[in-house]
C-alpha cells in the first residue's frame, strides 16, 4: 500500500476558532515521507511546523504546534480529515495563527480534499503497529480521565463522556467505532465542536474561543442546546470527541494499527498517550505492506467509503 498526497492545490478562507482572526489556508501536494507540514506565511520570516507529537505545546481546548515562539493552533480537525481520507503528505500554508474552524466539524475539509483529489505516491505507506498496552490517567473518582492504546488488528476507537449536563445526558455518551464497517465521512465528519455559555467569558479572557458562535459550534446554556437546528447525530457530542482523538493521534505521523479507548479524554491526555507510546520502543513498531490485500481491512478504503 502506497503513501498519498493531494492531486492539486486547494485554498479556503475563514476564521480561527480561538484567535477569531480571518485566515486563508492553502494545502499543497508534498513529496513522499515528508508528512504533514504547516507553514505560517504571515510572519516576517515564514516558519515551518512539521507535525509530530513532541511539537505539540498548548493543549487547552485544542492541539497547538509550537516552534521558536510561533504557534499553529487548532490542528486537530484538519489532521482528522487528512487521516480519514488517507493523506500522508501535505504542505499547509496559513496566514494567521489558527486553522480555520469552518462549521465546527470537518465536513467542509473533507469536501475540499475530495474536490482536490488524492494520488498515490512511490513510497510505501507506514503504520504504527501497537504491540503492547499503553495507558495514561489523570484524576480520581469523579474527576478521572484516561486514554489507552492496545494491540488490535485494525483501528477501533471506544470513547465515553460524562459531563453532567442536562442536554448531554439526553444523548448517547458512549460510542464504539470500528472503521471497517463505519464511514468516517458519513458517521464522524459532521460532528461539531461544542461549548457552554457560562464558560465563554473565562475562555475569552484567556484568549480562547474568540471566533466561536452558533455557526461553528454547538452552544449550550445551563439547560439546553441553543442552536435552532439541533443535533446532526443523536450522539454528536461523543462523536466529536472521537473526531478530535483521530486528529490528535495522527500527530504521531502515521495511521495506527491498534485500539484506542478513552474516558473523558481531551487533547492534553491524547498527546500524553502518544508521547508515552513513542517513549517505549517495545510498545510499537513501524510496518509497511507491499500489497493492499496484506493491509488490515480497515485501511484498504482509507475510511472514506460512503
Amino acid at each position: 500500500m502506497k503513501q498519498r498526497t493531494l492531486k492539486q492545490v486547494l485554498s479556503a478562507t475563514g476564521i480561527g476558532l480561538h484567535s477569531g482572526k480571518r485566515v486563508t489556508m492553502t494545502l499543497r501536494p508534498a513529496p513522499p515521507d515528508t508528512g504533514i507540514v504547516f507553514r505560517r506565511v504571515d510572519l516576517p520570516e515564514p516558519v515551518d511546523f512539521p507535525v509530530n507529537a513532541l511539537a505539540i505545546g498548548d493543549t487547552r481546548m485544542a492541539s497547538t504546534l509550537e516552534k521558536d515562539g510561533a504557534k499553529v493552533s487548532n490542528i486537530e480537525h484538519l489532521m482528522s480529515a487528512l487521516c480519514g481520507l488517507g493523506v500522508h503528505n501535505a504542505d499547509i500554508d496559513l496566514t494567521a495563527v489558527g486553522v480555520l474552524i469552518m462549521d465546527g466539524s470537518v465536513r467542509l475539509f473533507v469536501f475540499l480534499i475530495q474536490q482536490a483529489g488524492v494520488v498515490e505516491q512511490s513510497a510505501l505507506k507506514k503504520f504504527i503497529h501497537v504491540k503492547k498496552a499503553v495507558e495514561v490517567r489523570e484524576g480520581e473518582g469523579a474527576s478521572l480521565e484516561y486514554a489507552s492504546l492496545t494491540p488490535y488488528d485494525g483501528f477501533r476507537l471506544k470513547f465515553e463522556i460524562d459531563l453532567g449536563h442536562p442536554a448531554l445526558d439526553k444523548t448517547g455518551q458512549m460510542v464504539e467505532i470500528g472503521f471497517s464497517s463505519t464511514s468516517f465521512t458519513r458517521d464522524i465528519a459532521r460532528a461539531r465542536t461544542f461549548g457552554f455559555t457560562q464558560d465563554v467569558e473565562t475562555l475569552r479572557n484567556l484568549g480562547l474561543a474568540l471566533g466561536g458562535n452558533l455557526d461553528n459550534a454547538i452552544v449550550m446554556d445551563e439547560y439546553r442546546i441553543l442552536n435552532s437546528d439541533g443535533l446532526r447525530y443523536d450522539d454528536e457530542f461523543v462523536k466529536h470527541k472521537v473526531l478530535d482523538a483521530i486528529g490528535d493521534l495522527y500527530v504521531i505521523g502515521h495511521p495506527i494499527i491498534g485500539e484506542y479507548q478513552a474516558y473523558r479524554s481531551g487533547h492534553g491526555l491524547n498527546n500524553q498517550l502518544i508521547r508515552a507510546l513513542i517513549k517505549d520502543p517495545s510498545a510499537f513498531e513501524v510496518v509497511t505492506f507491499e500489497s493492499v490485500r496484506e493491509t488490515p481491512t480497515v485501511f484498504r478504503a482509507d475510511w472514506a467509503v460512503a
